[in-house]
């Protein structure tokens, strides 16, 4: 069934008016999206997403002079949703840095449940690429034995027998990492321990 936007404009005019928007106004917007960002790839991004946007709402897109003015304000929210995204990621990485900072400087480390995590993690990124993929399907992408085959290339049978070889050597991993972290006895100066 035909959209009701194809009803109102075909197909092929609806193409040809975007087309000649964009043409007419794609080296303005770009360059209004140049000047407000850093890098020239979040412009190109802006870019596209403004032309996205008018794409999708072609029939809200007025005519004349007036098409670059609706595009420069659809490129100025994207603009700003781009701004905010960019302050919550150095908001995020500063607070990470701060965290991380005071961890380190903290030997005995965290304690509780992130402390458990990181030995996870750092057991994790002890096994071999193949263990931490299988191991990733299971986990993070919940996929079952016949999933995993198809992904693999393999049988249900090898899939079964390389997890549970994966899990023994991430148990074991496991155990290294809680006996390296596992603090040293006290010892008295007439070397008996206290």
């Amino acid at each position: 069934m035909p959209s009701p936007l194809e009803d109102s404009h075909p197909p092929d005019d609806r193409r040809r008016r975007f087309e000649d928007v964009y043409t007419a106004n794609r080296a303005a917007i770009l360059g209004y999206a140049l000047r407000r960002t850093a890098d020239p790839q979040d412009a190109a991004d802006v870019l596209a997403e403004t032309f996205l946007t008018a794409w999708r709402r072609l029939d809200d897109v007025p005519s004349g002079a007036q098409t670059r003015l609706w595009l420069y304000g659809v490129a100025r929210r994207i603009l700003a949703n781009h701004h905010r995204g960019e302050r919550r990621r150095s908001a995020l990485a500063a607070d990470l840095g701060s965290r991380l900072r005071t961890d380190l400087a903290d030997p005995t480390g965290p304690a509780g449940p992130e402390s458990d995590l990181a030995d996870v993690a750092a057991a994790f990124r002890s096994l071999p690429e193949p263990d931490r993929e299988l191991l990733s399907l299971v986990g993070w992408e919940g996929l079952d034995h016949g999933e995993i085959a198809t992904v693999l290339g393999c049988s249900r049978n090898a899939v079964r027998i390389r997890l549970h070889r994966a899990r023994r050597r991430l148990a074991r991993a496991l155990e290294r990492t809680e006996t390296d972290a596992r603090p040293l006895p006290a010892t008295v100066p007439n070397g008996e321990r206290a």
